[in-house]
């Protein structure tokens, strides 16, 4: 069912676990996951990226395909489908749409500004019946070969944006997107320790959950992170999958260039990939 994520984080912190946001692009992505939180009576988060949503023409699409998926394939367990990292016309425009949370990304703001388009955009939400993520701390990842190291967002700063009524706060502490370097310093726990008390204790987001060693994950729960993201991890095992399927030559046997059968192994990588990824964040279970 298809709700927003306010209850399903406040339960992830009181219960000591993390909610997984994963990532959709298409249409087997989305079946894949949720299949997988079904299967494992997981509550879990359909991120979708402004460049997500425009690839599949729309936020619009994007709400009716989760919306009639959920229906068609009997899926019970808690389903939020949500913003990831939109703007402030993004933001607007996924209400419109029918999402059922959003996420503004005011991070590259100074923080005045941050927090005036936060402020319009939690009553906007919280009118409609939507659950709204914020951010302080802009997120490490690489662009154009540069790969940026990862912010560690002021606490101060944190309590500020916490205070105007967000549902749950993402807080950069040395995280960053896509593939981690060698020479990565790891999370920041201090830095995560100072958030969580400075923000009376909301439900805090770990953004760049691919690759971070699992007991850095765990010790982060236990300072708070109660959602944490995943993306690059289901695109690289959808990949690979993918790459042994052909290069094996399934593709040429019989009708094995079906894009349902050429996208069969793929789909069922990112399903064991959710799964795995349930089991660590503590959430199978909990729906």
């Amino acid at each position: 069912m298809l709700v927003n994520a306010t209850e399903m984080l406040q339960k992830a912190r009181d219960g000591h676990y993390a909610v997984g946001q994963f990532n959709i692009n298409n249409l087997e992505w989305t079946k894949a996951a949720l299949q997988a939180a079904q299967e494992m009576n997981s509550p879990i988060i359909l991120g979708v990226s402004e460049g997500a949503g425009k690839y599949m023409t729309g936020f619009k699409t994007v709400a009716a395909m989760v919306k009639a998926m959920i229906d068609t394939l009997g899926i019970t367990v808690p389903v939020a489908l949500h913003l990831d990292h939109g703007s402030y016309e993004g933001a607007k425009a996924c209400v419109e749409a029918g999402f059922s949370s959003i996420m503004f990304d005011g991070s590259h703001y100074a923080i005045d500004e941050n927090v005036a388009k936060t402020t319009e955009l939690v009553a906007l939400a919280h009118e409609n019946g939507l659950s709204i993520e914020a951010e302080v701390g802009s997120i490490g990842g690489e662009e154009d070969g540069v790969v940026g190291m990862g912010e560690i967002a002021d606490a101060a700063e944190c309590a500020r944006i916490a205070s105007l009524g967000i549902d749950f706060l993402a807080a950069g502490i040395g995280n960053i997107h896509g593939v981690y370097p060698s020479n990565w310093k790891g999370l920041d726990f201090d830095a995560l320790e100072k958030i969580h008390n400075a923000t009376d204790h909301i439900p805090l987001v770990l953004h760049g959950g691919t690759g971070i060693p699992d007991d850095m994950i765990k010790k982060a729960i236990s300072l708070g992170v109660s959602k944490i993201n995943v993306n690059t991890e289901c695109q690289l095992a959808f990949a690979k999958a993918t790459r042994e399927y052909i290069e094996a030559g399934k593709d040429q046997q019989g009708k094995g260039f079906d894009p349902r059968k050429l996208l069969a192994p793929g789909a069922e990588a990112i399903k064991n990939t959710v799964k795995e990824k349930m089991e660590l964040f503590g959430s199978v279970g909990k729906a």
